[in-house]
Order: structure tokens, then C-alpha cells, then sequence
């Protein structure tokens, strides 16, 4: 364990790295953090570090950077979490508000926004839809001339649809229409759902229109990839960070880009947890071993159901990322929560 003021040098140059992305001397950490220590001091201790493995120095520079081990005990021991701001909360607001349709819209907004927020890589793991059970059917309200047909799934819904209200359909159709389709439905995979058991819940409704309805929400998803859906996004604000402008370095994370199923099993490894990182060298891959990688994961009813992750430098925002990844959980957890209604 580190002693209190070997805590406050390398919290000093850890957060001054991950603001500079500048390796930081003695005598820049006496000028510019209070720590009430002369820069001979600092030398020392800072000496101390190094030959403990927590800070490693760059041949084209004299200062110091934190290493995979510095990071760790950052933020396990020193990390604070930034608070979101009111405009960054705002703007998340607003853009769920206006742009979420669907839940594919639900998953690509979310990586789109942490990609934005953070300028890093967003990856964000949905489940498979074709494994998942069907739940309920259940039509909501939206004005006097459509309804919300709203499709659950034990993994939460799949989709929702709005349909206008054919002539002559009363709302109370609409429930009793609700209750066939539940009756013959509930519980089946919706990978099983045959042609033979839709031909019998077509023989029990009335209006061919909202039939047809309810039978576009579960093809849509039936014709996804069977696998489970990865979002991704943000790859080029990634390039940007002065870490990836080593053009072999962006090949390789561009090539690992394309190999799904690598960001699939990196993303595995962590959904089990509310919340994971891993640092530089804890990575199991050879290619991003100079990344770190925070996920959270959304859990519904204790299963987990979408994964939120972010890829990018060491040097990351871990304070700032933590808290967006914690607040787009509870973003998710309140849209799954009105579907649920």
C-alpha cells in the first residue's frame, strides 16, 4: 500500500497525463498541484514509484506517465467520479426523447452518444432476439386514431409498432385481440413461433390489418442476425487521441474492429458485472494492450440484457466515463421501465 503522499504524487500525475497526454517531471507537478512538497521531494518519491512499477518513463522524454499497475490503484483507491453536467444530461435527454422509435434506435442512439461524450470507441452489446421468450402483447394508447402495439419479451420488449385504428375497432378489441395472441403465444421462444400457431391466431382475429401488424413486429425480428446485435461507433474520434496516430497501431484496432466475434467474447468477459474495467496490460489481447475498456451492464429481472462499453487510450477520462456509462444504465433502465407499462 502506498503511503499517503506517494498517493497524492501519483494521483497528481495521473490526472495531469490523462489531461495533457504529456509525460510530467518534479518540478511541473511543485508548479502546478499544491501538495506542499519541493520538487527534490517529489523527484524521490516519484523515483519510489517507478521502482515499485506504478509510473514508467518514455525514452523521448525526461517526465514520467503512469503505467497499467499506476492506473489501477488510481481507480480502485484514488478515483473521484465527475458529476455529469446540466447540459450534458440535458442533451442525452433530449436525444432520447426525439430520436428512440425503436430499440434498435434504443442500442445505436446509446452508442452514438457515448462515442460523442467521450470521443472514444462505444460498444454496446444487445441481446439475441430470436433466444429470447415472448412475453406479452399489449396495445397502449396514443391518440383517438392510433395505438402503440408493444411486443414484450422476457429480455425486455423487441419493438414497438404504431398502428392506426382501422374503422369500426374499438380499444376493447384491441385488448381481446391482445389476449389471443398472448394466450397461444406466451412463453414460446420466439425462434419457435411456427407458421402453424400464427395460422391459428389468424383464425381468432377479426381485423386483418392489426393481424398484420403484430406479425411485422415478430418477423422484424426474427430476420435480425441471429447472433446478439454489437453496436459500434466512434472509431474515427478514437484515431484522433494523440495515442492512435501511429498508423500500424490504428490498423490493428481497425482490423480487430472488423473481427466481431473478438469484440463479442471481450465483452462477455465483463457482462456477468455491474461494472468492469480493465486496464493496458490486463487485457488478454495482444492489440489492445495500451487500451483500457469500462463497461456497465443493464440487468432486468437479474438477467443481463445490454452491455455499455467504452475502448480507448489508457489515458481515458475513467472518472467522467463511469459516471456517463452509470447514468445511460439508469437511461436504459427508465425506457425499458415506460415499455414495461
Amino acid at each position: 500500500m502506498l503511503d499517503e503522499r506517494k498517493q497524492r504524487i501519483l494521483r497528481a500525475i495521473v490526472d495531469d497525463y490523462i489531461s495533457t497526454a504529456e509525460p510530467i517531471g518534479s518540478r511541473t507537478i511543485a508548479k502546478k498541484y499544491s501538495l506542499g512538497i519541493s520538487p527534490a521531494t517529489i523527484r524521490n518519491e516519484m523515483a519510489d514509484l517507478e521502482t515499485l512499477g506504478y509510473i514508467k518513463h518514455l525514452h523521448t522524454s525526461s517526465g514520467r506517465i503512469p503505467s497499467s499497475k499506476g492506473y489501477r490503484f488510481y481507480v480502485d483507491d484514488l478515483l473521484t467520479l465527475e458529476q455529469m453536467s446540466e447540459n450534458e444530461i440535458s442533451l442525452i435527454n433530449n436525444w432520447y426523447a426525439t430520436k428512440v422509435r425503436s430499440v434498435e434506435e434504443i442500442f445505436r442512439e446509446t452508442s452514438r452518444i457515448i462515442s460523442q461524450l467521450t470521443k472514444n470507441v462505444s460498444l454496446v452489446l444487445a441481446p439475441q432476439l430470436t433466444q429470447t421468450a415472448f412475453q406479452y402483447l399489449r396495445f397502449l394508447p396514443l391518440n383517438e386514431h392510433q395505438v402503440i402495439a408493444v411486443i414484450m419479451t422476457d429480455a425486455g420488449f423487441i419493438d414497438n409498432k404504431i398502428i392506426d385504428i382501422p374503422s369500426g375497432i374499438s380499444f376493447e378489441d384491441f385488448d381481446n385481440i391482445a389476449s389471443i395472441f398472448n394466450h397461444y403465444l406466451k412463453g414460446k421462444r420466439l425462434s419457435d413461433i411456427s407458421m402453424a400457431s400464427i395460422r391459428k391466431i389468424r383464425g381468432e382475429t377479426v381485423n386483418s390489418t392489426v393481424f398484420n401488424a403484430i406479425i411485422n413486429i415478430i418477423d422484424e425480428a426474427l430476420a435480425k442476425d441471429k447472433q446478439e446485435r454489437l453496436y459500434l461507433g466512434g472509431a474515427r474520434e478514437l484515431m484522433e487521441q494523440p495515442e492512435f496516430h501511429n498508423i500500424d497501431k490504428v490498423k490493428k484496432l481497425l482490423s480487430m474492429f472488423e473481427e466481431k466475434q473478438l469484440l463479442y467474447d471481450i465483452l462477455h468477459a465483463q457482462k456477468d458485472e455491474s461494472l468492469a474495467v480493465t486496464i493496458g496490460q490486463e487485457n488478454k489481447y495482444n492489440d489492445i494492450k495500451d487500451c483500457s475498456i469500462i463497461s456497465a451492464t443493464y440487468h432486468l429481472d437479474g438477467k443481463p440484457i445490454a452491455t455499455l462499453a467504452v475502448l480507448g487510450p489508457t489515458r481515458m477520462d475513467y472518472g467522467k466515463i463511469i459516471s456517463l456509462l452509470k447514468f445511460m444504465n439508469a437511461n436504459l433502465a427508465d425506457i425499458f421501465h415506460r415499455f414495461h407499462l
